[in-house]
């Protein structure tokens, strides 16, 4: 497993070891030990499975009052994957970094709790599987705008379809007066 620090603390990027023979592959995604030698020590509540079709794009989603750590990986096609660093005093706060991960790559991303997190789907579909630290709390749920200018994500589609609630989603300065309260 090869792990990659961002310019976002704590966020990672880890690239699983494929083992390759003419049966196919195998990849080590997940195991306690080797991510706790790499600095997560996250203890893990909830898996996730999402899917959606190309040109979607979810979020950018996070809980005040329970924040979510979460690895995220593609399991089938190839999303662009963005998370916000929206922790209060960090010296990042309001930073993005994105990824392309896939079924292909086997990258995952590694999301701090306290960061928004969003993604966009750039193959035809795509299966997502992500691990929560925290169980999903839809009184504590909010979002904000994909495309607020302030946070100006550099997303690699210009007309996503969104749900309508994501479409109903605050900007980032109204977040920031939720989170400095929180």
């Amino acid at each position: 497993m090869d792990i990659v620090k961002t310019q976002l603390p704590n966020l990672l990027i880890i690239n699983p070891i494929k083992i390759n023979d003419n049966r196919g592959y195998l990849a080590e995604t997940y195991h306690a030990d080797k991510y706790r030698d790499a600095g997560i020590d996250t203890c893990f509540a909830q898996d996730n499975q999402s899917y959606s079709l190309k040109g979607v794009l979810r979020g950018l989603h996070a809980q005040v009052k329970k924040p979510q750590a979460k690895l995220v990986r593609a399991l089938v096609g190839e999303i662009y994957d963005v998370a916000v660093d929206a922790r209060p005093g960090s010296p990042t706060f309001g930073k993005w970094h994105g990824d392309y991960l896939s079924g292909e790559n086997l990258k995952q991303l590694y999301i701090p709790a306290g960061f928004l997190h969003g993604f966009c789907v750039l193959s035809d579909s795509a299966l997502i599987h992500y691990k929560c630290s925290e169980v999903y709390d839809p009184t504590d749920n909010f979002g904000v705008k994909w495309d607020d200018p302030e946070l100006a994500v550099e997303w690699p589609i210009k007309s996503p379809v969104v749900s309508p609630k994501d479409a109903q989603n605050m900007s980032w300065a109204e977040a920031q007066k939720i989170l400095k309260t929180s």
